[in-house]
């Protein structure tokens, strides 16, 4: 049998004040569970298709389901996003994510919003994100893939983190909604103004340029599978993907030490 990984003790810890109490019968073991789960989203497989030595694929399916409807994987990479502290400049930008021909069906009445949309490139999702001054993610919101710009960022600016001093913006966030929203909190927009401005407000180009680091936090993300191209039909577990794929990403929190889940690891072991 080939060789799975397993989480290593020491990275379980820093996640296990995250799960949810068990009640009645033991859980079956939370490591081997959870390091199948990561390795399912990591390389975008169906759940019968992981090695055989992490269990029945059913068992690790219902706790991916049950965890992601109690939050549990929100809760990890909030815990990240706090050990990573708190940034005076923050950067804002959005990408979209192609829904597979599994996922791909628009809203039906009465059922909770999937949170795909029709655009010219066809049936898919936008993740707008807010991230620190080193790329780390801050916020993250998730809409249909045709909804503006403007509605993401209008979620996303509302609820920055105090002390927040700088916001990087591409131009597509020139508004004049943006730019007084930011300025009756005392925090300075360094946004170009579109082209078609006829009074251009100034900004910073230099600080500007320090934009691709939240391009590059989008181009990990995105080397995992299932959220490159959304698998999930429910936005509710696709947002879990994403919040395991940002927590497990070491490349995303290097600059914080023992912050992240690093499968590169040599401290993961391995179980044949």
């Amino acid at each position: 049998m080939r060789d799975v990984f397993l989480l290593s003790e020491s990275q379980m810890e820093k996640i296990r004040p995250h799960f949810p109490l068990a009640h009645g019968m033991p859980r079956v073991d939370d490591r081997r569970v959870l390091s199948r789960i990561v390795y399912v989203i990591r390389n975008g497989l169906q759940w019968k298709d992981a090695p055989k030595a992490y269990g029945p694929h059913q068992t690790l399916y219902n706790r991916f389901i049950r965890w992601s409807r109690l939050g549990v994987f929100d809760r990890i990479f909030v815990a990240l996003t706090e050990q990573a502290g708190r940034s005076k400049r923050l950067m804002i930008d959005v990408t979209h994510l192609k829904a597979h021909r599994t996922a791909a069906s628009l809203l039906k009445k009465r059922l909770f919003p999937r949170h795909i949309g029709r655009t010219k490139g066809g049936l898919n999702s936008k993740l707008h994100a807010v991230c620190d001054s080193q790329g780390r993610p801050v916020r993250l919101h998730l809409t249909a893939g045709q909804v503006s710009d403007f509605k993401g960022a209008d979620v996303l600016l509302a609820d920055l983190p105090n002390g927040t001093e700088e916001v990087i913006g591409g131009r597509g966030y020139d508004s004049n909604r943006i730019r007084p929203s930011l300025a009756e909190r005392s925090i300075t927009a360094c946004i170009p103004p579109k082209k078609n401005r006829k009074s251009k407000p100034p900004y910073d180009w230099r600080l500007y340029k320090k934009r691709h680091l939240i391009e590059n936090m989008f181009a990990k993300l995105k080397d995992w599978r299932p959220v490159a191209t959304r698998y999930d039909r429910s936005a509710h577990t696709f947002m879990s993907a994403i919040h395991i794929a940002l927590s497990f990403s070491a490349d995303v929190w290097k600059s914080v030490p023992n912050a992240a889940i690093d499968l590169q690891s040599p401290s993961v072991s391995y179980v044949k």
